[in-house]
């Protein structure tokens, strides 16, 4: 019935000189599945076009069957107040081809010194987070907790304690010691995570923790819930499928929580099949060529993932049976959408038997910078339906 229908909807999917995917369609070789939702992108306008703009982040979003983002605040201007989100408000009207949900700042220009006016922004952002920074005041935390709380909005953090850092740049682990790197403590993740945890439930705020990375986060989370605490949590494509094993000299390998050890990851892959993680986000954070060009100690923190994160989740997870396709949904589309108060607004079509190697090149997103570079996957997009229109349709082969 839906594949019908979205022909009969849909006739541009099947011009008249390609009647051979129309029959693939009609003969059930392509997927329809539900348009995904990822609760952490940065696309990085205003301020930082040269990055990724809102037009090429929904493209690239689009062509990996997302329907709905949500946009981290880290930008110029840092959307703290009505009038600073108001710029980000106009583009995305302007370009968007899905549909964005910002993110309102929880901190004056991210500074966690005093709270943005989130009364203001309330009715305009899904939830707040200083993403790209943790709230290192507790009682600025607290603070912005009740004031979530009042308002019926989430807290979505991006937790790490500063001064566990001590200059590091990737997982204080082998890797680092055997290649003279400075590292990042898990601790310094997982502890702020167990004081928002007790936060959240003294306050009875929503909360929600953004791309957790260590054994210990899981466990925390996992604890937390158990006691009844509204917290839920996400992790991202590159934690699950790869860990400080795979390292390599290249800026490309270096994100924010780094790379983990293989505990960690096989920790995390228990956590999406227990049900202690709720969603997979791609932390999608595009830079410039120059930027990641640096070695792991000097380039920028973050990598693309939108394009490629089903086809990699499906082969890694789906393909290897680590999970069921059921289940990556429910982590990539149900699961975010229940707990963000998003619709369901559109679906993707797929063919899952296509097997092809990973190009940067290839992208729509202006950010090439991915350690899955080469990487043979299954899994290609065909077409993305938003709201009723097409955001993306492959190009005849």
């Amino acid at each position: 019935m839906l594949k019908t229908v979205t022909m009969a909807k849909y006739p541009d999917f099947a011009p008249s000189a390609s009647k051979e995917r129309l029959s693939r369609f009609l003969n059930g070789e392509y997927t329809v599945l539900p348009g995904f939702c990822d609760v952490h992108v940065h696309f990085r306008e205003p301020g930082f076009s040269y990055k990724e703009t809102i037009k090429t982040g929904t493209l690239a979003a689009a062509r990996g069957g997302y329907t709905a983002v949500c946009t981290m605040p880290n930008l110029d201007p840092v959307p703290d107040s009505a009038e600073h989100l108001s710029r980000q408000l106009e583009i995305i009207k302007r370009d968007a081809v899905i549909d964005v949900f910002p993110y309102g700042a929880i901190t004056v220009g991210e500074k966690g010194e005093k709270l943005s006016d989130m009364n203001e922004m309330a009715p305009d952002v899904i939830a707040f987070s200083d993403d790209g920074k943790g709230v290192q005041a507790e009682e600025i935390m607290i603070s912005a907790m009740e004031k979530a709380k009042s308002l019926g909005k989430l807290i979505v953090a991006h937790c790490e304690v500063n001064e566990l850092l001590r200059g590091g740049y990737i997982h204080d682990g082998v890797y680092a010691k055997t290649h003279g790197h400075r590292g990042i403590s898990s601790e310094s993740e997982w502890a702020q995570i167990e004081r928002d945890c007790y936060l959240a439930k003294k306050t009875g705020c929503a909360y929600h923790v953004c791309h957790i990375s260590t054994k210990e986060s899981v466990d925390i989370i996992r604890k937390a819930k158990a006691n009844g605490v509204n917290v839920s949590c996400e992790t991202a494509p590159h934690y699950l499928l790869l860990d400080e094993n795979d390292l390599k000299e290249d800026g490309k390998w270096k994100m924010n929580p780094p790379l983990r050890s293989r505990e960690d990851r096989l920790a995390l892959i228990e956590g999406i099949k227990d049900g202690t993680i709720d969603c997979i986000a791609t932390d999608h954070a595009p830079h410039s060529a120059e930027e990641k060009s640096k070695g792991l100690e000097k380039s920028a923190f973050g990598i693309v993932g939108i394009e490629t994160a089903f086809p990699l989740l499906y082969t890694g997870l789906v393909k290897s049976g680590v999970i069921t396709l059921e289940r990556l949904l429910e982590l990539i589309c149900v699961n975010p959408r229940n707990r963000f108060g998003i619709p369901n607004n559109g679906f993707s079509v797929w063919d899952l038997n296509s097997e092809y190697e990973i190009d940067p090149m290839d992208f729509l997103s202006k950010g090439r910078a991915t350690p899955f570079e080469g990487r043979k996957v299954f899994g290609k997009c065909m077409l993305t339906v938003c709201v009723g229109k097409i955001a993306y349709q492959a190009k005849e082969e």
